[in-house]
């Protein structure tokens, strides 16, 4: 198996169960080893009382994509922590593009940035640390 398909069936075993993403309409557009990207229009049902799009739910959108991320080698990856720089708003309709890339993987640790864009403009940075746990995503031939 290659490493690209080792990252495509990992992302496809934990989209199989990931409900929390499938509720808001995101979609994995493209997925490596230790990269994913994952996008979502923006609802009027994601909207704050500001009328710009909810700063929470842009962060997990960038969670998403570092979950894949992180998750592709076939090995379970949980998030250690994860911090986000909001840089421009967004609004009903805008569709968002997380790219997650991989900074650093050593031993059972990692260290993702994700980069949120709407069009040409960067809405926001999400930097996420992994942490490697026991199991894998599915069986692999020996």
């Amino acid at each position: 198996m290659t490493p690209a398909e080792r990252a495509r069936r990992s992302a496809d075993a934990m989209w199989a169960s990931d409900r929390a993403s499938q509720a808001l309409g995101m979609a994995i557009t493209d997925v490596g080893p230790g990269t994913a990207t994952v996008e979502m229009t923006v609802r009027d049902d994601m909207v704050n009382g500001q009328a710009i799009g909810h700063g929470g739910l842009t962060f997990t959108l960038a969670d998403s994509a570092f979950a894949f991320a992180c998750n592709s080698y076939n090995r379970r990856v949980v998030a250690a922590g994860a911090d986000i720089r909001f840089l421009a708003p967004t609004r009903e309709g805008d569709r968002l593009v997380a790219d997650a890339v991989e900074r650093s993987r050593e031993g059972r640790d990692g260290v993702y940035d994700v980069t949120v864009r709407c069009g040409d403009t960067v809405v926001a940075e999400f930097v996420g640390r992994s942490k490697e746990i026991r199991g894998t995503h599915f069986e692999e031939a020996p």
